[in-house]
């Protein structure tokens, strides 16, 4: 059954704020082979200009796809999240993410599509830090596959 579209534009409360840590970030740059030491060593990253280490810029998907529970777990919208792959991500930053930092997200459903029997769920993510002030739009599309019909099956 397809999504229903009057969904297209509603937005979930922000969620609490997530602190980010030195050692979160040191374990995701680790996890993701990424050895920048902006990531790891406060010094380096003040030589480049930021007040204490900075995240990998994929950092930010473990926060807002979490935030993003809030939209797939919508009884009134009534997706199968059983059916769902992760089907696109990108990001647009005002600023790096850093360790200190208090971030919300507030998600928001930009589109449902339907296609071949599958919905297709955009949700943009705006992360804020404690002062309000805009970090970075994250956009994940979400696919929920269609059902097998089981034809053809014995």
């Amino acid at each position: 059954m397809a999504l229903d579209q009057s969904f297209v534009g509603r937005s979930y409360p922000p969620t609490e704020p997530y602190e980010v840590g030195r050692e979160k970030i040191r374990e995701f740059a680790e996890a993701v082979g990424d050895a920048n030491p902006a990531y790891t060593d406060p010094e380096a990253a003040k030589a480049l200009g930021h007040p204490d280490v900075v995240a990998p810029p994929t950092f930010v998907f473990a926060i807002t796809f979490k935030a993003a529970g809030a939209v797939v777990q919508d009884p009134q919208l009534g997706l199968d999240y059983s059916r769902v792959v992760h089907g696109d991500q990108k990001f647009a930053y005002t600023r790096p993410v850093r360790a200190g930092d208090r971030l919300t997200v507030t998600s928001t459903i930009e589109a449902i599509k339907s296609m071949a029997g599958n919905d297709i769920l955009d949700v943009r993510g705006e992360v804020h830090d404690e002062a309000g002030e805009h970090v970075v739009t994250a956009w994940t599309k979400l696919v929920a596959r269609a059902a097998d019909s089981g034809e053809g099956q014995d």
